[in-house]
């Protein structure tokens, strides 16, 4: 175990240091690095495994932007799912993208699979699957292999269907309602 008196090559005493200790979940409380509550904090944020465990759906690195965060001006790469709850203004490409409700993302994103609760503006491509829920405003030039939007769902803009935009992807069917 790493201990923090002898990280940077100080050491003071040879006494153990009584802030780090074996168990995770009362070191992880003290130094306000733990689960929602309700979850299991056995791990915490050093075993990558009690990660993958809470979202078994969910794989590679996860970004959550919590509420009244305000993230801009930034690129963000590597990133496998961006989940905005504040605000965030950047570019990214990236496998899914999920905006909660009060959620607000503004700049450039290539995406697999979008969900949208909240608010999108600027440009959008989803190589796969955009979900735009009731109280999701996806604004902007929108690009998407397929689209569901719940009612009262708002998609505005220049919206195409496909990566390329130019024609339909092979077996897709371009509808318009008024």
């Amino acid at each position: 175990m790493l201990r923090s008196d002898t990280l940077f090559g100080k050491r003071e005493s040879n006494t153990p240091n009584p802030s780090l200790s074996t168990n995770s979940s009362s070191a992880l409380s003290a130094t306000g690095f733990h689960n929602k509550p309700g979850s299991s904090s056995a791990g915490g944020f050093n075993n990558p495994a009690s990660t993958q465990a809470a979202g078994a759906n969910e794989v590679g690195s996860k970004l959550i932007v919590g509420p009244n965060i305000k993230l801009k001006g930034v690129e963000i790469t590597d990133c496998d799912t961006l989940v905005v709850e504040g605000f965030v203004e950047a570019t990214m490409d990236s496998r899914v993208i999920q905006i909660a409700k009060e959620g607000s993302f503004k700049g450039s994103a290539g995406i697999d699979i979008a969900e949208i609760h909240g608010t999108f503006d600027g440009e959008l491509t989803v190589r796969q699957k955009l979900v735009i829920y009731a109280t999701g405003k996806v604004s902007g030039k929108i690009r998407y292999g397929n689209v569901v939007i719940e009612e009262g769902g708002q998609l505005m803009g220049d919206v195409q269907v496909g990566a390329n935009a130019s024609t339909p992807p092979k077996g897709l069917t371009v509808a318009k309602t008024v």
